[in-house]
This record gives C-alpha cells, structure tokens and sequence, in this order.
C-alpha cells in the first residue's frame, strides 16, 4: 500500500475536529462562569436583605440596599458586561419588625466568548425573603 497518497488524511481530519473541540471547550468554560455568576447574584440579593432587616434608625432603605448589592457584585462578578444589577423590594423597604423584606436582584448576564458567535446570556434572578428585626 502505497501511504503517500495519505499525507494530508491526518491534517484534513483535525481541520474538521478542531473548531468543534474548541467551541465545546469555550462552552464548559462560558457556562461555569455563568454558574459562578448567578451564585454571586444570590449571595448579593442574601447581603442585600440582610442590610435591609437590621433595625437602625432610620430604616435602611431602597438606596442602602442598593448600594450593598452593588458593592458585593462589583467585587465578585467575572463579567465584562457593563451592565449594573438592578435591585427591587417587592414589599417595600422594613417599617415594622415582623414584617417579610422581599430583595429582588436581576442581572443581565453576557457571554465572554460565546457572545461573539450570536449566542445570548441569560438574565440571572434571585429573591431572598427575610424577616424584618
């Protein structure tokens, strides 16, 4: 058998492989990043609820809270999105001890990589419910 009819069999065969091993590697990493992210917005609607609870006078409200939630995801969030997380309260801020204070955190995710291929991040939610003090 004559192999040197075969020479570029092995280069043709990893020009076809390639792209696809990529994009799939690319994929894993993108969506730990955006598993990563929607846990940072969790735990920054949790710190978010918990500043909002204490009992201070006067009541920290929509701005505090706010501010809190920023400042968390400013320091944790792996995004080059330039898009801030919007925070709302649901029930509105604490006034009486007993009462739910409801935080509301929305953050429009962007992918790093798969976004330049016309894939579109998802917009990551969370709420936590906690009890005014």
């Amino acid at each position: 058998m004559d192999r040197s009819r075969e020479r570029g069999g092995t280069a043709v065969e990893v020009a076809i492989i390639l792209p696809v091993l990529v994009l799939i590697i690319f994929g894993i990493i993108e969506f730990g990043l955006l598993l990563y992210d929607q846990q940072v917005v969790t735990n920054a609607s949790r710190e978010g609820a918990r500043a909002g609870i204490v009992q201070a006078d006067p009541r920290p409200g929509l701005a505090a809270i706010n501010s809190v939630v920023n400042s968390y995801t400013t320091g944790y969030l792996i995004s080059l999105g330039t898009a801030s997380p919007a925070v709302s309260l649901p029930t509105g801020p604490c006034t009486v001890s007993g009462n739910n204070l409801i935080v509301s955190v929305t953050y429009p995710y962007a992918f790093l990589v798969l976004g330049n291929l016309g894939f579109r991040g998802p917009t990551l939610n969370a709420r936590t419910t906690m009890v005014c003090e």
